[in-house]
């Protein structure tokens, strides 16, 4: 078996580590916060994390992930036009003052959501994909219970909590970061949208202002969503990515929106502060010869996403130790094991990764044997 080693200095990707003691001694407001990873989903930082609390309007991360689900999937377009229910006109709080029978496509009231936290238009969006605001929440329900958001029941699609029924509306700081997760992780285009600090609907006549404060204040923000009720308190989903290092911070339940940012700002300092994303590169490997295939050789690519977190400090140790067979015979089948990729900080075994066939080979034929045979040797007979 073949043997390479390649540095990593200066690479960028991911694995999962204990994160450093002093973590713990963090300063943050609110009643429960997270810090997690969102590459890997590590959680860097946690305080008070599983508390069921009500999120006010960082319920609509949720809102937002069934929406972008539902366009990713073809169910709805962005410029498929949105009606305007009664029920969603009359919906209170944040708004854009949808009248009843006004329509706007999904764009923009998806644009309304995301940065001015438009109410009547979560609740219109809602009822164009699920057909009424009940059936679309036990959509949310369902897709958390997916997530593994085990703190966490949806009453409605706003987080209003102004009924007695909307005061069981409950969710977690862990499981806000998870949905806020899935979102900016499989549905990036709505970083379109969560990182607009001013904007406008309504061809120009309505202006959009971002309740997130952070889009515009902290170096790299890319979201994602406030919320504020008297019985909630100021939430917050902060996300933020500097060099590939894409982190997701959660408050709950700050005495003051002052706190909340300063809070979700403290826990992402810490996080770029302290942790690093590398990946390894496998371009300089080679590939494997073949015996009898069709192709000489084949290319070795890792059987799983390599990505991997780290603590800076540990970032210029780390290596790659490839190790790939001397050959392999055809046929060879996608995905056959070739190879190991292991990743070490000194003594240190941080990842083994599989490696394997990146595409098949064919076996040669007898027809190709005989080919190959006489062209040897007119080829001998030549020289």
């Amino acid at each position: 078996m073949r043997r390479v080693c390649v540095g990593l200095a200066g690479l960028w990707l991911l694995v999962q580590l204990a994160c450093p003691g002093w973590a713990a001694e963090l300063q943050v407001g609110g009643k429960s916060a997270v810090l997690m990873d969102l590459a890997t989903g590590t959680v860097l930082f946690e305080q008070n994390a599983n508390e069921p609390l009500a999120p006010a309007s960082v319920t609509k991360v949720m809102t937002m992930l069934l929406v972008m689900e539902a366009i990713d999937s073809g169910k709805i377009r962005w410029e498929d036009p949105v009606t305007t229910s009664e029920a969603a006109a009359a919906k209170g709080g944040s708004q854009i003052y949808l009248k009843v029978g006004e329509t706007m496509t999904v764009t923009d009231m998806l644009k309304s959501v995301a940065v001015s936290s438009a109410n009547d238009c979560a609740c219109a969006l809602a009822e164009h994909i699920a057909g009424s605001e009940e059936a679309f929440v036990q959509q949310m329900n369902r897709r958390a219970q997916e997530l593994g958001m085990e703190n966490t029941h949806f009453v409605n699609c706003t987080g209003l909590d102004d009924s007695e029924e909307a005061r069981q509306h409950r969710t977690s700081a862990m499981d806000i970061a998870r949905m806020s997760r899935q979102l900016l992780k499989y549905h990036p285009d709505i970083q379109k949208f969560t990182t607009i600090w001013m904007d406008t609907v309504r061809d120009g006549a309505f202006g959009l202002s971002n309740t997130n404060k952070l889009i515009r204040f902290y170096d790299g923000a890319t979201g994602l969503k406030t919320g504020f009720t008297s019985g909630a308190g100021y939430c917050l989903s902060a996300s933020a990515q500097r060099e590939g290092l894409g982190l997701i911070a959660v408050v709950m339940g700050a005495e003051s929106s002052k706190i909340r940012f300063q809070s979700c700002k403290t826990m992402l300092d810490h996080g770029f502060a302290n942790y690093a994303l590398i990946r390894p590169d496998l371009c300089d490997v080679g590939q494997v010869p073949v015996v009898l295939g069709k192709e000489t050789a084949v290319s070795p690519k890792m059987a799983q996403d390599g990505t991997l977190l780290i603590d800076k400090a540990q970032r210029s140790t780390v290596v790659t130790d490839v190790r790939l067979e001397d050959s392999v015979t055809a046929p060879v089948r996608p995905g056959q094991p070739l190879g190991t990729l292991t990743l070490r900080a000194g003594d240190q075994i941080l990842q083994q990764i599989p490696l394997v066939a990146a595409e098949g080979v064919e076996r040669l034929g007898f027809g190709d044997l005989f080919t190959a045979v006489l062209r040897r040797a007119a080829m001998a007979k030549s020289l």
